[in-house]
Parts: C-alpha cells; structure tokens; sequence
C-alpha cells in the first residue's frame, strides 16, 4: 500500500490503534481488557493509558469531548466506589489497585499483586484528564473531584515498608514484595515522581537517589547511556514527563537528560538489529525494536543447523539479550519522539507488509518472529494472535507527543508533578519556567 507522506502513515496508525479502547471496553464499568484474548481480565495500567487515549481522541476528532468525559467518568466513578480493603477479592487497598481486575465484577484476578508501578500508570492517566477537562460544568467538576480524591489517597508512603525505596507491591497473602524499584535504570520515574509529589502521603527524596545510585553506564556501539536492555522502559514514563532538557543528579554526572538518553538507547536497538549477532530472520533497518512481549515459546528447536530457544512472555532486550528473534514493531513507533526518521522508515514497510498480508489496515501487530520453525505462510512468521491494550496506548500517546506534545504539555499542568519533579532534584529547561 502506498502512503503519500509521514503524516498520513501517522494519522492512519493512530487512527486504527485508537480502536482498541472503543472495542475492548467494558460498558457497564468503564474497564479495559488487558489483551484481546476473550476472558482476558482488565489492565489497571491499560485503564490508565486509555484516559490519555480517550483525550487524543477528543483533540484528534475521533470522538467527542462529551462522550470522552463519560467513558472516563465512568471509569472514575467505579474506581472511587469498589471496594478498598485488605480483603483478597477487593478491587485495591490503601489507594493502590491490583494489577488484573476481573473484567464484569472489578474484583482482583489471579491472586495478583497490589502493583506500585501500576497504578502509577494509572495515576498519570487519571491526572491528565483532571487537568484536561477544566470546564466549569457539573461533569467536568466532578471528573477533577474524582481526580484529586483518587490520586491523594495513593498511601506512597506506606508502600516502602519502613525502607527508602518503594516496593513492587502487596498481596494479601503474602505481604509486601521482595523486589524493589532500587536495582537498575527502569520505567519507575512516573511512580516515583508521582509519589514524591503526592500532597497526602509522600516519600522522601532519599528513596529516588537511592534508586539512581543502581543505574548503570554502559557503552554499546560506541554510544554510551544508562543502561536498560527492553526498549519501552526508555519510553514508559516519557509518555506523560517531558525530560527534555531538565537534569537531575545522575544526568548532571553524565552530561545529557533522560530524552537524549532514550535517543541513544534506540540507536542502539537500531544498530542491534543491523548486525544482527544471532542470526535472526528479517532483523534489519526496517525491523528492530525489542522489549518486553508476548512470544512463541516456550520451546527449543534446531534451526537451519543452530539450536534456538524460544520464549514465551519476558522481557527481550539488547544488546546483552535476551533474545529470541521476536520483534515487537510497536515499541518501534513508540521511539518516534526519539528517532523520527528511523521509525518513520520502518513503520512504512512494516505498514506495506501487514497491508499486503491482510488486505487491509490493522495497526502494527503485538509481535512477531520470522526465525521460529512453525512460521506460516508470510514473511513476518510467527504473528501473536493477541493485541494488548499495554502496546497501543504508548503507539497513539508517542504519535501526539510526537505531532502535537499533547500529553507532555497537559502534564506539566499539574503542580504535584512540578513538586515531584523538583523533590527528585530536577532542574533547569522548562522546569525553571513554571511557578
């Protein structure tokens, strides 16, 4: 298929990314579906990328304000009303919200956990919109309302469980989770700027400089930067902070912000795949992007002559692996902001080659892995059956960040965000702009 310009490759992507939150939303509750597999329990992170979606939605004329203001109203109301406890089959606890929620009763799945970084997604989503919607109506009154309610209840403080740095989470059955957000460069910004800057229950800034005392600096293809190998946690928090240009300690210690860091991690991905060390099918300048995906293991097979093995769900990366051969396209628009060009490149062949194999436009698939043995019929092998509402947010949020700065500069509306910004110890650019 043939795409006159950037733009329309763009518009059409966010177009029929955008559709997933349409689709895979619960009516009578507001909740979203993790994936598009049926029976598939909500996402509180997805609910969060979806408030945004909705928003960009509005400006980009894809629905109306009105019906936008409802969808999220609705998710609003029953998020403040389900159940808050200790209790195992409640919806969340002491602010926080579990991480997979049964799509019809709102009540927790899978025994899973009370997530930290989840429901600071879900924080920034609900915090666009309070800033968002600012007419002076009883609606729009009562969105910000549910806003201010639902993030000052976030108890941040108690999620560290007497140390500096904040927990994965809580279970019922098991307390708090061994893992902390303290051992590497991650996707936590968000979580930690939103906990710095909480006016109820804050944490000190001493948990955030001890998480930056873990990161790493590496040097891969002659580019150095803070080390992550799975390519979304350069992107995760920069969907609703823009880093450009202010610093904090750890970008003061190496000369660039967390933007150009990001930057540089996409070369890297990029310069990944056009070496393409382990002899992966399709890897090159138009395919490459690992991070944390679906996938076609579990499983080992020899493959023209080498022994491989295959993964279901982990979180790939590069350029230290691990690596199947699973690419996911999606991560590779979302690097827009970062690498316009080279994801604009890819994107249309990526585009070309889902058109030539449906006969119509689907949006990037979740994954894909040309190398696994049980391949099919198209260039692409392996394709995930599934979409995951995780993918398409970040597609649709980095095209406005990237055409318009639309949740970037909503964003910076918000004053717990500046405080939380400026207890981290960030500095300079915009931030000495803003009172």
């Amino acid at each position: 298929m043939h795409f006159t310009t950037d733009s329309e490759i763009l518009q059409r992507l966010e177009r029929e990314t955008f559709d997933y939150f349409i689709d895979e939303k619960n009516c009578n509750n507001g909740l979203i579906a993790d994936k598009t597999e049926a029976g598939s329990p909500s996402s509180i992170a997805v609910i969060g990328l979806s408030i945004n979606v909705y928003i960009i939605g509005v400006e980009r004329g894809y629905i109306s304000r009105e019906e936008a203001r409802g969808r999220i109203l609705q998710t609003l109301r029953f998020l403040h009303s389900s159940q808050q406890g200790p209790e195992p089959d409640s919806t969340g606890y002491m602010g926080f919200y579990y991480h997979f929620l049964n799509m019809q009763t709102g009540k927790r799945m899978w025994e899973s956990e009370l997530s930290t970084i989840d429901t600071a997604i879900l924080m920034a989503g609900i915090l666009t919109a309070r800033h968002y919607f600012t007419h002076h109506n009883e609606e729009e009154e009562e969105l910000r309302n549910l806003g201010d309610v639902l993030y000052e209840r976030v108890d941040w403080d108690w999620a560290r469980n007497g140390a500096a740095t904040l927990t994965h989470g809580w279970t019922p059955e098991k307390g708090f989770c061994e893992q902390r957000w303290n051992n590497g460069y991650s996707e936590a910004h968000i979580l930690y700027i939103l906990a710095l800057g909480s006016p109820t229950h804050p944490i000190s800034e001493a948990g955030y400089l001890e998480w930056l005392s873990s990161f790493e600096w590496k040097k891969a293809y002659d580019i150095e930067y803070l080390y992550a190998g799975p390519l979304f946690i350069h992107q995760m928090s920069q969907l609703w902070l823009d880093l450009r240009g202010i610093s904090d300690s750890i970008n003061t210690k190496y000369g660039i912000d967390y933007f150009e860091n990001s930057c540089r991690a996409v070369l890297v991905h990029y310069r990944y795949a056009l070496e393409n060390p382990m002899g992966f099918r399709r890897y090159g300048k138009y395919v490459w992007g690992l991070t944390a995906s679906d996938g076609p293991g579990p499983a080992t097979y020899k493959v023209n002559g080498v022994q491989r093995t295959f993964y279901d769900y982990i979180a790939r990366g590069a350029p230290y692996g691990p690596d199947d051969g699973t690419i996911s396209p999606w991560v590779c628009v979302t690097a827009l902001p970062f690498a316009p060009k080279l994801v604009l490149r890819a994107a249309r062949f990526v585009l070309g080659i889902i058109f030539l194999l449906f006969g119509k436009n689907k949006g990037f698939q979740a994954s894909f892995n040309a190398t696994f043995p049980k391949r099919g019929d198209n260039p692409f092998g392996w394709l995930s059956p599934w979409q995951f509402g995780l993918n398409r947010g970040p597609v649709v949020m980095m095209i406005e960040n990237y055409q318009s700065e639309l949740t970037w500069t909503i964003f910076k509306q918000c004053p717990h965000i500046i405080s939380g910004l400026r207890k981290a110890g960030f500095s300079g650019g915009w931030l000495e702009q803003v009172k």
